[in-house]
């Protein structure tokens, strides 16, 4: 017997071509389409996209951005208080828990599509995400940094900086992933078909997302990672190889002095997006 056709295939094409629509709604039609083709894992791909991605979730490579590690620091100096400086640091400065959890200069974005967007319209700049966990690494480097003899200073954030147009990479590469997975529809629709049958919705699915059908199977959305470069502030040290016995930055007395003569360059305050 010749299965049914699925509807919504013309509506997600004209969703996708329209870089002034939103992808929220574009994903909100692919959905609908997985729907009508029973297609379970390509709702599920659509439904994470939309909603976001749990710490449980496994994800996508595209959604893994190389970010910088930064800490804002309040230094209690005599006669005054230095609030909000901002340091970079290495992973080897980190708790040896946030290092054993995988914490590094990658910044996972979980976030859904439409808070993706949100952000991504804010144009340059930067975004500070915090990793799971930051409150109590945040305890505990300062207590280090105490019993170093730093009293001075206060660790009052961890996080990464991740540029706005990296966010922007991440959205333009899942609309440009749908637009492919249309594409492969098309490809294989013959002449004269209104509508793609759910055979070929599978096929689209794994080519242009590997996603695979089936009832209780898995799904693995594999893509190159969305790169992008903010003027002046790339992070030129991610890739780089660590000293063999690096030292933490408040074991150095003369970093504390010099975050002083730097309070001229700080930035304005940047908006927090908490990653749970």
């Amino acid at each position: 017997m010749t299965p049914p056709d699925v509807q919504g295939l013309e509506q997600l094409e004209l969703a996708v071509l329209d870089d002034t629509a939103s992808l929220a709604s574009a994903l909100r039609r692919c959905l609908m389409l997985g729907g009508y083709a029973h297609h379970e894992e390509l709702r599920d791909w659509a439904l994470k996209e939309l909603q976001g991605y749990q710490a449980s979730d496994e994800l996508p490579s595209y959604r893994k951005l190389p970010a910088a590690l930064e800490v804002t620091v309040d230094l209690n100096l005599p006669g005054q208080i230095v609030r909000g400086n901002t340091r970079r640091i290495s992973t080897h400065m980190l708790p040896q828990h946030a290092r054993d959890r995988g914490i590094g200069e990658s910044a996972p974005i979980r976030q859904g599509v439409r808070e993706l967007e949100v952000i991504a319209a804010r144009g340059n700049g930067a975004v500070r995400l915090s990793p799971p966990g930051a409150a109590e690494y945040v305890i505990q480097m300062t207590e280090q940094q105490h019993a170093e003899g730093n009293e001075a200073a206060d660790i009052t954030s961890l996080h990464w900086d991740v540029s706005v147009a990296g966010i922007q990479g991440v959205l333009d590469h899942i609309r440009t992933r749908l637009t492919q997975f249309v594409a492969e529809v098309r490809a294989t629709m013959p002449p004269g078909q209104q509508n793609p049958n759910p055979g070929q919705i599978d096929s689209a699915a794994q080519q242009a997302l590997n996603i695979t059908g089936g009832n209780g199977s898995t799904f693995h959305i594999v893509a190159p990672n969305a790169k992008a470069e903010r003027g002046g502030t790339a992070s030129a040290n991610i890739n780089e190889p660590a000293a063999a016995t690096p030292q933490p930055w408040w074991h150095r007395s003369s970093v504390i002095w010099g975050a002083v003569a730097a309070l001229g360059t700080i930035a304005g305050v940047i908006a927090t997006v908490v990653v749970k």
